[in-house]
């Protein structure tokens, strides 16, 4: 967790901070930051990508920034994933504040629009009433393998549930929210060919000949590693959680494809492995299947209520299709993590390093207090939330996937996604009484019934808001020095390409109407200038920024106050999502509708008749050492300026902005107004390698040969040749006519 102290001036720094020219790396990256110590195998690691969101006023919109884009359209994951979705994403909601911070707002705000519906043949209009922010660096910036490390604020209130904030990454063969490039791809993490499990698979290790660039028999997907998700709210502890959790806490998952298909835990409860037997031998139930050899440590525990989705035949209303044949089971394989209300005041860094593919492993680090007990043994513990330790929550090793369902760590090129979503299954009242109409507009008394209390007048403030202070991204340079196979940077690598399937499903990757009617391609050229201001600062002229610092955001150390004032589920669709709002399962036993409350594991060594047969999870116990937290600089004395006004170039419509003056970008800088750094790869990814550029276009593999390029050359230049010759015969054959007329 970064130091709350703010510097508007570094003039007491004695390093200079250099201006990075090209690559991934934040200029503003204090140079202590630009390597890091991995907790798991001690080596270093070097910084490959950074944002400090420093700058004031950037903007994410589509084409506005090299690294991120932050989307226009409605997240209708409910369609395909049984999200509930009641947010509009709306690029207005992100943006970078003066305090340093990337902000995704969340807002009742209502958005209305008209689509066409395929079954019923007709037009109709859709209405969501909140807004919402999401920013993703899909087919910008990728990598695979390595360490993220993201510092946030998380929004809302502590004990009041319903929203859904999410650091995240996925395979870039796949985009967040649009359902048509992650049909059968996600969340598949599988390199064998299994006949059965081919058409669920669309890039399946079956596949000979895989067109648009892919390589043949390589089973690829788009992987997701969950680094964090909110569940907000409050309650007593949780049953089947050890140690015991409460809400609030955050999941740290891995979702995976294949799914175990059959004998899979019940939600609500941990794993059943260990089974009685009678007196005669005989097993007195069925063992569950489930992943061995994860570990946890500190407040964290394995997560019992949620273990996957299964993605079955679609409806017809749905924007994608799947056979029976296509169906499949994904598995969420993950843990939950107390938090305190101080993660909703301050910044707080979670981390994983994550080591790719075969032989890999995934672990997630969090910042607690390291205690010793009485026997000299350490722990962890939560108390305030100012913890500064590095604790060890959650380790899964790659041999458990390979063993269980032949999966692997992801080793897919992948993507950052920072949303907060608003779900009614996430978090929302999950016994909702009979008479409820199930509406979701707070503006409605009658919809009361269907939100937790206090929820909308929390909206009704409009300082609901995600912070994040600084995204950083660390890889190694030793491939031998870590698990798993190499780490890498791009979207586009040769030995995992997408550029070129992408290009060839372009529409799968497009918004849906009526928003499509402004998109050519996925994404939009980048700007570089143009933006309208009226002096230099506006375009980030002028040196160091000089803004005054909102520490709003700063919550002081009161109460939580209980906003209530005693003020549908959505239609079934075809993937089941297991009910994860564990007030489901608060109290009472699935099957026999009685309290039930089985432990795990009794610290003390001794177990009750009733728990025999479950397992418990093994504990970390590895020492880690405490890191230096750093200190929050806002402005560097030594950037540059980015940009400059100038008067804007007219045409045959006057000028294109109101002031009559645009923003010119410096060298280093684009963007509409000059705030951002060109951030781009370094290297050419497989698409770029295998292209060829000729005189009239550029072609793409496979290359022509060279007797093909010989052959057309020869043609050109005769044909070029024979132009001229034929000018030539022309204008002589001119000249005899002048020459003739003259002397008639």
């Amino acid at each position: 967790m970064k130091s709350r102290s703010l510097l508007l001036l570094a003039a007491s720094t004695t390093t200079a901070i250099t201006v990075v020219q090209a690559g991934w790396i934040d200029e503003d990256t204090p140079p202590h930051l630009r390597t890091t110590t991995s907790l798991v195998d001690g080596t270093e690691y070097h910084l490959v990508m950074s944002d400090e969101f420093n700058i004031p006023n950037r903007t994410f919109a589509d084409g506005d920034d090299p690294m991120w884009t932050a989307l226009d359209k409605s997240d209708d994951d409910y369609s395909a994933s049984g999200g509930g979705a009641l947010h509009f994403y709306n690029s207005s909601m992100v943006s970078t504040t003066p305090d340093g911070m990337l902000t995704i707002r969340s807002v009742m705000d209502k958005t209305e629009w008209t689509h066409y519906d395929e079954v019923d043949k007709e037009y109709k209009k859709t209405k969501k009433h909140f807004k919402s922010g999401n920013i993703q660096s899909w087919n910008k910036f990728c990598f695979t393998g390595g360490i993220i490390e993201v510092d946030v604020i998380l929004p809302g209130e502590p004990d009041i549930g319903g929203l859904w904030p999410a650091v995240w990454m996925l395979g870039n063969l796949g985009r967040a929210t649009y359902e048509g490039s992650t049909n059968n791809l996600w969340p598949w993490s599988y390199d064998k060919c299994d006949r059965k499990k081919q058409e669920s698979q669309v890039i399946s290790a079956c596949n000979k000949a895989n067109h648009y660039g892919l390589n043949p028999e390589q089973g690829r997907g788009a992987t997701e590693i969950d680094v964090i998700e909110l569940m907000a709210g409050t309650g007593g502890d949780l049953p089947e959680t050890y140690p015991p959790i409460r809400l609030p806490y955050v999941d740290m998952t891995l979702q995976v494809a294949p799914g175990i298909p059959e004998n899979r835990p019940q939600s609500g409860s941990q794993p059943v492995r260990n089974i009685a037997k009678t007196r005669s031998g005989f097993a007195t139930a069925i063992a569950e299947n489930w992943y061995d050899n994860l570990t946890v440590a500190g407040n964290t525990s394995l997560n019992p209520f949620f273990y996957g989705t299964y993605l079955g035949v679609t409806k017809p209303n749905e924007p994608v299709t799947r056979n029976k044949n296509q169906a499949f089971q994904a598995d969420a394989v993950g843990a939950m993590k107390q938090l305190v209300p101080e993660h909703f005041k301050t910044p707080h860094t979670f981390r994983v390093e994550w080591q790719p593919g075969r032989g890999g492993r995934l672990d997630w680090f969090t910042k607690s207090h390291k205690r010793l007990d009485e026997n000299g043994n350490i722990y962890h513990i939560e108390e305030d939330g100012k913890g500064q330790d590095w604790e060890h929550s959650l380790h899964i090793p790659d041999f458990s996937l390979e063993n269980t369902m032949g999966s692997k760590i992801p080793e897919e090129p992948s993507y950052v996604i920072i949303n907060t979503a608003i779900s009614s299954t996430w978090a929302f009242p999950y016994n909702v009484p009979d008479w409820c109409p199930k509406c979701y507009d707070c503006d409605d008394p009658k919809c009361a019934c269907s939100f937790n209390p206090g929820f909308c007048n929390m909206m009704k403030t409009g300082k609901v808001a995600l912070k994040v202070d600084a995204v950083r991204v660390y890889q190694s340079k030793d491939d031998d020095a870590h698990s798993g196979q190499p780490h890498s940077l791009g979207c586009d690598p040769p030995e995992f390409p997408t550029k070129e399937f992408i290009k060839g499903h372009e529409y799968r990757y497009m918004r849906p109407a009526p928003f499509v009617y402004d998109d050519k391609h996925p994404l939009k050229k980048l700007k570089n200038g143009g933006g309208s201001c009226e002096v230099d600062q506006d375009c980030g002229g002028g040196g160091a920024e000089k803004v005054a610092v909102d520490e709003s955001w700063v919550r002081g150390n009161e109460d939580f106050v209980d906003l209530d004032d005693g003020e549908s589920r959505e239609a079934g669709s075809s993937s089941i999502r297991e009910n994860e709002s564990p007030l489901a399962h608060m109290g009472k036993d699935k099957k026999k509708g009685v309290q039930k409350n089985r432990k795990l594991w009794n610290p003390t060594g001794t177990t009750d008749d009733d728990d025999d047969s479950l397992d418990h999870p093994t504990i970390s116990t590895e020492s880690l050492v405490n890191q230096e937290g750093d200190t929050k600089v806002l402005s560097n004395p030594d950037r540059k300026p980015k940009g400059r006004c100038v008067k804007s170039t007219s045409n045959v419509f006057g000028s294109p902005n109101p002031t009559g003056k645009q923003c010119q970008c410096n060298e280093g800088y684009t963007g509409p107004h000059c705030l951002s750094i060109d951030k781009h790869d370094d290297e050419p990814g497989a698409y770029d390698q295998k292209k060829v550029t000729t005189l009239f276009s550029d072609w793409v593999a496979p290359y022509p040969f060279q007797l093909q390029l010989l052959v057309g050359g020869t043609l050109v230049c005769a044909f070029v040749l024979a132009l001229f010759v034929d000018i030539g015969v022309k204008h002589r054959k001119q000249r005899s006519l002048e020459m003739m007329d003259m002397r008639m």
